[in-house]
């Protein structure tokens, strides 16, 4: 078939590249977002996905809104049969959608209808799922609710966090989004519609979502570290500044301390929360680099009595 892919961040980029490597189908063109600002100087820079069309020599197309006429006229040009999508990062109107024959076909990391939204890998760690997985599925105006051609499951592991789980994905997912175009061309893959059962929302995580309670129990301190690294970064409050925890582990045998209280030894630091401790192993303090939790203690010389979170 010939494809238009739709994707802007690096964890689109595996896709991307399988379908180029399948010898099948032909990319005829890339969409993504426009150019933004990054880095100190806020220069403007492309996306991952538009730097590794470009590489490949691929038209790339960068709409402010996918309902640009401009954009639109391009697309109807280009004559898509289909239009895979990875992480794009915008609502496709429903003219856009009715431009290929075979529609937009969007890879999501979650088993849908399972966290449908923008976040699925950090709220499945978050909520303390074990398995998860990727799914393909056609289209519709409705949030992630079409129906689903495939997919692959993946082991949520005990010490994963969403880079991590999200990184696995995009290499198993990448299998998957070339196997659906295969049963598309085909014509041997019937997208089937999502139960109306385990429907759960997956919205995306902001900064204020990641700042975290020690009166949680221990489990959930852990999960919502891990589920919010690398972004948008588990954080707390220590002496009136921000602090974020980058790793911790739970210590089922630390049960001394109350919620948010500080226990500095030579080698660990352990917080008490809900139920017992966890030990800090990689921090974060406001204006520094990351560093291990037992550094930053020595040098802030953590007091008798002293508390994360305030």
């Amino acid at each position: 078939m010939k494809l238009v892919f739709a994707g802007t961040p690096e964890v689109a980029v595996p896709a991307l590249d399988a379908l180029l490597a399948s010898g099948r189908h032909e990319v005829a063109a890339v969409v993504t977002r426009p150019d933004a600002p990054a880095g100190r100087g806020r220069r403007l820079v492309a996306s991952p996905v538009a730097e590794r069309a470009e590489e490949a020599g691929i038209e790339v197309l960068k709409p402010a809104k996918p309902k640009d006429p401009e954009f639109l006229e391009r697309l109807r040009d280009i004559g898509p049969d289909c239009c895979p999508v990875v992480a794009y990062g915008a609502l496709l109107p429903r003219v856009a959608l009715d431009i290929p024959a075979q529609g937009w076909v969007n890879l999501h990391f979650s088993l849908l209808p399972a966290w449908r939204g923008a976040a699925p890998v950090q709220h499945a760690i978050m909520a303390g799922d074990e398995i998860t997985g990727a799914s393909t599925f056609l289209i519709e105006e409705g949030l992630d609710s079409g129906p689903v051609y495939g997919t692959v499951t993946e082991e949520i592991r005990a010490t994963d966090t969403s880079g991590d789980l999200l990184t696995r994905l995009a290499f198993a997912g990448a299998g998957l989004l070339v196997a659906t175009m295969d049963g598309i061309e085909d014509g041997t893959l019937k997208a089937v519609p999502q139960p109306a059962e385990g429907i759960s929302l997956a919205p995306k995580v902001n900064v204020e979502d990641a700042h975290l309670d020690f009166g949680a129990p221990a489990l959930r301190v852990d999960r919502m570290v891990r589920g919010c690294t690398p972004a948008p970064g588990a954080w707390t409050t220590f002496r009136g500044e921000r602090l974020k925890l980058i790793q911790v582990a739970p210590v089922p045998d630390r049960t001394d301390l109350a919620p948010g209280q500080i226990a500095a030894g030579k080698n660990n630091v352990h917080v008490g929360t809900g139920s017992y401790g966890v030990e800090l192993l990689w921090v974060q303090a406001q204006g520094k680099k990351p560093m291990r939790a037992a550094d930053w203690a020595r040098g802030v010389r953590i007091g008798e009595g002293e508390r994360l979170g305030g």
